[in-house]
């Protein structure tokens, strides 16, 4: 299949402005991901042990009175994310498997790098609770404080471990 352009940023940031505007009005909440993780794992958790799940502080709101976590619309938004991203790579011609990475890392360093940096952002996503996403995109749009200084940490974030591996890319 032949590759296609690449869209224009400009062109889609206003599209998932849109898509974040559509949603408040529809659904009453913004765009999100980082709870979906969690609901599986209480799901599981209450699978194989209910009892200790229910009395978790964290996890015991999501199971309580027999509800299932797994029918929360942020699975449905991840699923659908998914579906959507294979869909747009097999249209644009770019669908295949490979290790993204900086050139000078081997496909072991780079799954490593991938594999810490995810594990950082979804502990921050918990923390601050938020992801990009949900804290950055709806928080902000919402002119919460809480989104703009979300999006002010990672940013800074992002750049200094910019710096500290910028060698790599080189």
């Amino acid at each position: 299949m032949k590759q296609r352009p690449i869209w224009n940023a400009h062109l889609s940031g206003a599209i998932l402005g849109l898509v974040l505007l559509l949603t408040f009005i529809m659904t009453g909440h913004g765009l999100g991901a980082s709870g979906s993780p969690t609901a599986l794992a209480a799901a599981a958790s209450n699978v194989v042990a209910p009892t200790s799940t229910q009395a978790n502080g964290y996890l015991g709101w999501m199971v309580q009175n027999g509800r299932n976590p797994l029918d929360s619309w942020i699975n449905w938004e991840v699923l659908g994310l998914a579906a959507g991203a294979l869909l747009a790579a097999w249209w644009s011609g770019r669908m295949r498997v490979r290790v993204e990475g900086p050139p000078r890392a081997r496909n072991f360093g780079r799954l490593s790098l991938a594999l810490v940096g995810g594990i950082l952002s979804g502990f921050g996503a918990r923390v601050s609770a938020g992801c990009t996403s949900g804290m950055g995109l709806s928080g902000s749009a919402t002119l919460a404080v809480a989104g703009f200084v979300f999006l002010i940490g990672f940013f800074g974030a992002g750049l200094v471990v910019g710096l500290l591996t910028k060698r790599m890319w080189q």
